[in-house]
């Protein structure tokens, strides 16, 4: 059974075109690489500079395991480190942000 997870991040200032424009050119080989890893979605939102993704993966963990040394996805997140606030290099255990409601 699929999980959704919810996630947060934050643009640096005057990035956000940036960060625009690389979402609309995403490499096949990273959409690839992201599927094999069990992702079935991955939905991003902008207000100003944050960024809310809804991640809907088979096992979160096991994804970003995967995708830690892959090569399709460490150019990928070195590209990401210069337009974040925060760069994520794959090494925590991050569950995202923690559910408090959902509607029955």
């Amino acid at each position: 059974m699929a999980e959704s997870i919810a996630l947060h991040t934050r643009l640096k200032p005057g990035t956000e075109a940036e960060y625009s424009d690389a979402h609309a050119h995403i490499p096949s080989e990273l959409v690839e690489a992201l599927k094999s890893a069990g992702v079935r979605n991955w939905r991003i939102w902008r207000s100003g500079l944050d960024l809310f993704h809804v991640v809907d993966v088979d096992d979160y963990q096991a994804m970003r395991h995967a995708l830690a040394d892959h090569p399709a996805n460490v150019p990928w997140q070195a590209r990401m480190a210069e337009l974040l606030e925060v760069q994520d290099d794959y090494s925590g255990q991050d569950s995202g942000i923690p559910k408090v409601w959902e509607l029955p």
